[in-house]
C-alpha cells in the first residue's frame, strides 16, 4: 500500500504514456468502489474531493482518515493519491495538507494571469513544507462543478505561451489547460482542441490534466492521452450511474427499505464503470 503524492504518480504516467483517473468521492460508497476498482485493475488512482463534497462528508480529517482506513482495511497495494479538487482558497489548501491530503488543486482560472500566478505560487510554497503536490488550471472550462457555474460565453481556450510562463513561474506539478471539455453533462460532442494540446505539451514540462472527462468519446480520450494527458477527471458519469441504479431498484421494488441493498448495487455499478475507465486510460496493470 502506498499513499502518494500526485507528482510521483503522474511523472510515471507521463513517461509511460498512460493517464491516471481522478475519481471524485461523493459518499463513502464512492470511495469504497474506486479503491476496490483500482485494486482489481492494479491501477494507480486519485481520489478527488471538492469543497462541497467535503462539507457533506464531514471535513478534511474525516475524508483523509476514511480513505487511509479503507486502504488498510482492503489491503490496497496500489498507489493512491488523496486530492483536494478545485479549491480557490490558500487557507483551505493548507487545511487539506495538514489533514493528510497528498495533493491539492488551487483554481485561480477565474483570475487574470498575474493574480493566478501569485495565488498558485503561494500554494506551491506552502505545499513544499508538507511534501504535497499542486495542480492548477489555466483557461476557463464551461459547465458546473458543484456550485461553481461557468457559462459557455465565459469559457476560453488556454493560450499555450501563457502555460509556458505559468508553469515556469509557479513550479506546479500538474497543469489543467482548458482544451474544450465541459464540467458536468455535455450537450453535443465536446470540441477538444488537439492542436492546442500539442502546443501546450511542446512548451511545458509538467504532466497535463484533462478536466470534464465525462462524455468525451473513447477515441478522443485515447488520442489525448497519447499526446500527453496524464490525468483525467471523472465525476458526473459516476454520479448519474449511481443515481440511475438506485432509482431503478426502488421503482421496481417499492417495498424495499434496506438501503444496503440499493446503495450496495449502486456501488458495484460505479466500481465496474471505474474499472472500464482505467482500462480506457491505460492505467490498468501499471501499479
Amino acid at each position: 500500500m502506498a499513499i502518494v503524492s500526485l507528482k510521483e504518480m503522474l511523472i510515471e504516467a507521463s513517461k509511460e504514456k498512460y493517464a491516471v483517473g481522478q475519481f471524485n468521492a461523493n459518499s463513502l460508497e464512492f470511495i469504497q468502489a474506486f479503491l476496490q476498482a483500482a485494486q482489481e485493475e492494479r491501477s494507480p488512482i486519485i481520489i478527488g474531493v471538492t469543497e462541497a463534497a467535503l462539507q457533506y462528508l464531514g471535513g478534511f480529517s474525516v475524508v483523509s482518515s476514511a480513505i487511509r482506513s479503507l486502504v488498510k482495511e482492503y489491503e490496497i497495494h496500489v498507489p493512491v493519491a488523496i486530492h483536494l479538487d478545485h479549491c480557490t482558497s490558500v487557507e483551505q489548501c493548507v487545511h487539506a495538507m495538514k489533514a493528510g491530503f497528498t495533493s491539492v488543486m488551487i483554481d485561480g482560472s477565474h483570475l487574470p494571469l498575474e493574480k493566478n500566478i501569485r495565488l498558485t505560487q503561494e500554494v506551491v510554497e506552502a505545499a513544499e513544507k508538507f511534501g504535497v503536490s499542486v495542480e492548477a488550471e489555466l483557461g476557463r472550462i464551461s459547465g458546473q462543478e458543484d456550485d461553481t457555474i461557468v457559462d459557455i460565453s465565459e469559457a476560453c481556450y488556454v493560450i499555450p505561451e501563457e502555460c509556458q510562463r505559468f508553469t515556469a513561474e509557479t513550479g506546479v506539478n500538474c497543469l489543467a489547460p482548458s482544451l474544450g471539455t465541459v464540467h458536468g453533462l455535455v450537450k453535443g460532442e465536446p470540441n477538444l482542441r488537439f492542436d492546442i494540446l500539442e502546443k501546450v505539451k511542446e512548451l511545458t514540462s509538467v504532466p497535463l490534466a484533462l478536466h470534464g472527462g465525462t462524455g468525451i468519446p473513447g477515441d478522443h480520450l485515447k488520442r489525448a492521452v497519447s499526446m500527453g494527458i496524464s490525468k483525467v477527471n471523472v465525476n458526473t458519469e459516476n454520479q448519474i450511474l449511481f443515481t440511475q441504479t438506485v432509482r431503478e431498484i426502488l421503482i421496481s421494488n417499492q417495498d424495499l427499505y434496506d438501503l444496503r441493498k440499493y446503495l450496495g448495487a449502486a456501488r458495484e455499478a460505479i466500481k465496474h464503470s471505474a474499472r472500464q475507465k482505467m482500462c480506457e486510460l491505460g492505467s490498468d496493470g501499471k501499479a
